[in-house]
């Protein structure tokens, strides 16, 4: 999981080490003109980054690193220009904080620059993302799980985001089995709240199954990851037991 350090936390530190370390020359392409792939970029940011760090435009709620719309906000405010925040994006991305929890490489070369091309020009943007950019992430749009045959099946966002692929779910009362396919590389699990029904599955991840069976009754229940922060960020939706 990517977690930008310390000096991408503060807009104003930010901007003053952008200006005295970098300059105008040396940030690689820029978010105005340069040949950075914003789609890649946004792409990359979703599946490596977004389990961690909020960024409005790209959808993600992570909830261990830094806000990236807060962290530019009073930069931007004060007029610092986001090639600016594109090339300090990139060296911690290179060379990130060795006492943070984001590895070295995590994306490299062109795959960096194009992901601190989409945080710089994202950032803090009101709006949302249009054309190939809103196209770029499958499963934004959530649906509704209806059980079947006593199964109700509730994946996670395959991208790495954390949010289920359904924000509600339908099931009969009786013996339920709920199953969670997890394809991200973030750990995640399904669990079941509600009505003296309280099951945690196993946290999985690359392509491993959590699975519960529980016995329901006519009402209403949370499903959710148990996983400390995924709950918090908004990973969980409504169960109507009828």
């Amino acid at each position: 999981m990517m977690r930008l350090s310390a000096p991408i936390r503060s807009a104003a530190v930010v901007a003053a080490t952008a200006l005295a370390a970098f300059g105008a020359q040396g940030c690689g392409p820029t978010v105005s003109g340069g040949d950075a792939n914003l789609p890649n970029g946004k792409k990359l940011f979703v599946s490596k980054c977004g389990a961690c760090h909020v960024l409005g435009r790209a959808g993600s709620k992570g909830v261990t690193g830094p806000n990236l719309d807060e962290a530019y906000q009073q930069a931007l405010a004060d007029g610092f220009p986001r090639s600016t925040y594109e090339g300090v994006t990139h060296r911690q991305i290179l060379y990130p904080d060795t006492m943070g929890a984001m590895p070295a490489n995590l994306v490299t070369g062109q795959d960096a620059r194009d992901v601190a091309a989409y945080v710089a020009w994202a950032a803090a943007r009101p709006g949302k993302d249009t054309g190939i950019l809103d196209a770029i992430v499958p499963g934004l749009n959530q649906v509704v799980a209806v059980a079947k045959g006593g199964q109700l099946q509730i994946d996670p966002d395959p991208s790495g985001q954390l949010k289920y692929l359904a924000s509600a779910a339908t099931a009969s009362a009786g013996t339920l089995t709920l199953v969670s396919i997890n394809k991200a590389s973030v750990p995640h699990n399904i669990a079941l709240q509600g009505s003296g029904v309280n099951a945690l599955g196993a946290v999985v991840q690359g392509g491993g199954t959590s699975k519960i069976t529980v016995t329901v009754k006519a009402g209403t229940y949370t499903f959710f990851c148990s996983v400390p922060g995924h709950r918090l960020a908004g990973m969980q939706g409504t169960l109507t037991v009828k």
